[in-house]
C-alpha cells in the first residue's frame, strides 16, 4: 500500500505502532543503549522515516521518551526530541530528494553522533570529539540494521505488485 494510500486514522495507528516499537526495542536493550558506546538498536527503525516521512515527529517523540530510561533526565529527554526530529527529517529527506536508499545510514549515524555529544560532554565531562566518535561507532550497527529494513520493505512492496 502507497503512503499516499493512509487515511489520517491508518496514519495515527501506524504512527503509535512504530512509536512503541522503537521504546520496546529501547526498554529491552537499555543495558547497552547508555552505556559508553551507545549501541541503540531502536534507531534502527528512524529508517522507516524514508518510505513513511509522516514518521518524523512520532519516532522523535518515541526517542524522547525512551530516554526518560537513561540517567540525564529533562536534558536528555528534550535533547532526545531535536535528534529525533533531525535525525528522522534528514532520513525523510533522503528520500524526497531522490537520494540513493543506502544514504539512511549517514544520519543515523551522525545525526546522533554529532548532536548527543552536545550535552553529553559537559555533564559528564568527556571530550566532545571523543564522545563523537563513540557514538558513531555505536550508531554504525542500527544504522546498517535500518538499511536492511527498509530494503527488505522495497523488496516486499515490489513482490506484491
Amino acid at each position: 500500500m502507497r503512503t499516499q494510500d493512509f487515511t489520517k486514522t491508518r496514519k495515527l495507528t501506524f504512527s503509535a505502532l512504530i512509536a512503541a516499537s522503537y521504546f520496546a526495542v529501547m526498554f529491552a536493550t537499555q543495558g547497552f543503549a547508555f552505556g559508553p558506546y551507545q549501541i541503540r538498536l531502536a534507531t534502527a527503525i528512524y529508517a522507516m522515516a524514508y518510505p513513511f516521512p509522516f514518521l518524523v515527529l512520532p519516532l522523535a517523540l518515541a526517542n524522547s521518551f525512551s530516554n526518560m530510561l537513561g540517567g540525564f533526565g529533562m536534558l536528555d529527554i528534550v535533547g532526545g526530541l531535536g535528534v529525533g526530529i533531525v535525525t528522522a527529517g534528514l532520513v525523510a529527506l533522503v528520500k524526497w530528494c531522490k537520494l540513493p536508499m543506502f544514504l539512511v545510514i549517514l544520519p543515523i549515524i551522525f545525526g546522533p553522533g554529532l548532536i548527543v555529544p552536545l550535552w553529553l560532554s559537559p555533564l559528564t565531562g568527556l571530550p566532545y570529539w571523543a564522545l563523537v566518535v563513540n557514538i558513531c561507532i555505536g550508531q554504525t550497527i542500527p544504522a546498517i540494521l535500518g538499511y536492511i529494513l527498509i530494503r527488505a520493505l522495497a523488496i516486499r512492496k515490489v513482490a506484491d505488485q
